[in-house]
């Protein structure tokens, strides 16, 4: 019989970065949108051909966001500090928790990726190895922390290009600063679409774990907690294969370590040859090994 458990998955503290980002950038790319009516000069071209402006005439009609230039730079500027602040404070606690090496990607994050891609594509029919975070969503979370770094950077180039000269040099001009600035604000357009669309597919076991921090499993899913300890032992035995004392388990909880045995054998001969081994009369054993 499957006997479902709750397992602990996100921190308290990251589900409150997660919860207080969430609106603050949405608010961070409407007044985005209030500003950059302003000056609409990004479009996509070929050829001197217009495929597509940012934005349409029907777009601005639909939404009301003309004539708004300075409702939109005060909204902008005041909750600009909410986002870095927030920001911040969640690599920070992600960095002084340990918590970044289930996110940050490593060697086999890219060839977990594919596989999530090719699973999700319908491609791969086993299922995926049990994670915290998939290979697919390292490089997409830890890529969303570098894309707000690039906003703020962006932001004060444009903000304060005289102030901040320097930073606006770097970031090869003001009119390059803007551009890479919007460029960043369509790519979390893009990244909260399909944040969206996984959160669905994943059902609402995995968003409740968001919303209260634990999830529901099964008796034959390996824990997280598990999986590290697994790992971790698995690296403890290899360093300890290496240094010549790896240690044998049985089931029935005997332990032998390999490398004292081979040194006590190697005594027990050489006593042995000198003539001065004794005999254990309650357990018939040789003592002396050293």
């Amino acid at each position: 019989m499957i006997m479902p458990r709750l397992e602990r998955k996100h921190s308290l503290a990251t589900r409150l970065f997660h919860w207080v980002n969430a609106p603050v950038l949405a608010v961070m790319i409407w007044s985005g949108v209030l500003i950059y009516w302003a000056n609409d000069v990004y479009a996509i071209r070929v050829g001197g051909v217009t495929l597509f402006k940012f934005f349409p005439d029907w777009f601005y009609r639909l939404f009301p966001v003309d004539h708004r230039l300075a409702e939109g730079m005060a909204w902008h500027f005041t909750f600009m500090w909410f986002f870095a602040i927030n920001g911040v404070l969640y690599v920070a606690y992600t960095a002084w928790s340990g918590e970044w090496r289930e996110l940050v990607p490593n060697r086999h994050t890219f060839a977990e990726a594919w596989q999530v891609v090719l699973h999700d594509l319908g491609i791969r029919k086993q299922p995926l190895p049990r994670r915290k975070f998939n290979g697919a969503q390292r490089l997409a979370y830890t890529g969303v922390v570098g894309m707000g770094a690039g906003s703020l950077l962006t932001g004060l180039a444009i903000y304060k290009p005289v102030q901040l000269a320097w930073l606006t040099g770097i970031l090869g001009g003001y009119e390059l600063a803007r551009a890479e600035h919007f460029a960043l604000a369509c790519g979390y357009v893009v990244f909260f679409v399909i944040h969206i669309v996984q959160v669905t597919r994943a059902g609402w076991n995995n968003f409740r774990a968001m919303v209260i921090g634990v999830e529901v499993a099964r008796d034959e899913d390996a824990t997280y907690e598990r999986s590290r300890i697994k790992r971790s032992g698995l690296a403890v035995g290899a360093r300890r294969a290496v240094g010549g004392s790896a240690i044998g388990c049985t089931a029935a909880g005997g332990c032998t370590s390999f490398g004292a045995a081979a040194t006590g054998a190697a005594t027990t001969r050489r006593a042995a040859t000198a003539g001065t081994v004794t005999t254990d009369a309650a357990t018939g054993g040789a003592s002396g090994l050293g």
